[in-house]
């Protein structure tokens, strides 16, 4: 059975919000992890990805319409190491800190629950890519409301050892467009990674809807060498 490519996945879905992809590529040689946003407001469309010395923040693109940075703002992607955090909030430093101090990816995100944007309670979606001793391994986590009922917190880590040649995963923080916006249901989808860097970044940006999205961050990691390729696209 072929995977579904991030066109499949994509093109009729107007917004499935924040998006992370990781997986092992074609070749068997890289990493590959991106992380996408979408936004539907004119605060959470005044953004841009910006490098930073271990991966990327948000920022403001124009700083005067900024009207609220909390949820917006924060470093989507750092590294530790051999790791490799890519996440849609500021629990990226909550686990960057939790590493530091040596405790696990799941362990980090046992301080944190979903977002707290009534009534849609976003969910939290994090990934972590080890590269420890050239033996890939990738876990992803989602933290959630109970089915937008937000008594109950819902924790769910997927860990994939030796992940499979040309095939990623792919997690976002909705279902589809709506109102409230419904949270990510089961096991991360599954998606085929194919192509060079700037055939997936391409891939990608064509496929999202034109009207909600913001910014895309790809990553390439030559697994034997540790060498990066980075591809960043804003909107604004």
């Amino acid at each position: 059975m072929s995977l579904l490519s991030v066109k499949d996945l994509l093109c009729n879905n107007s917004y499935p919000g924040r998006g992370i992809i990781t997986g092992l590529s074609m070749d068997g040689k890289s990493a590959v992890a991106a992380y996408f946003i979408m936004g539907r407001s004119e605060n959470s469309r005044n953004r841009v990805f910006e490098k930073t010395e271990d991966g990327i923040k948000t920022k403001a693109f124009d700083p005067s319409k900024l009207t609220d940075p909390s949820l917006i703002i924060y470093s989507p992607v750092r590294t530790l190491g051999a790791y490799t955090i890519v996440t849609n909030g500021d629990q990226t430093d909550t686990v960057y800190d939790g590493l530091k101090n040596g405790l696990t990816f799941e362990q980090s995100l046992r301080t944190r629950t979903f977002e707290p944007d009534e009534p849609n309670y976003t969910p939290r979606i994090s990934a972590l890519l080890d590269n420890t001793d050239e033996n890939f391994s990738m876990q992803i986590s989602i933290i959630k409301s109970c089915e937008g009922n937000p008594e109950c917190v819902n924790r769910y880590v997927f860990s994939y050892d030796k992940p499979l040649k040309g095939e990623g995963r792919f997690i976002h923080t909705y279902i589809s467009d709506g109102n409230p916006l419904k949270s990510f249901t089961g096991e991360p989808e599954k998606l085929e990674l194919n192509g060079t860097i700037d055939e997936f970044t391409d891939e990608i940006w064509s496929s999202l809807n034109n009207e909600n999205k913001i910014s895309l961050y790809v990553l390439y990691i030559d697994i034997e060498t540790g060498k990066k390729e980075v591809r960043i696209v804003n909107k604004n």
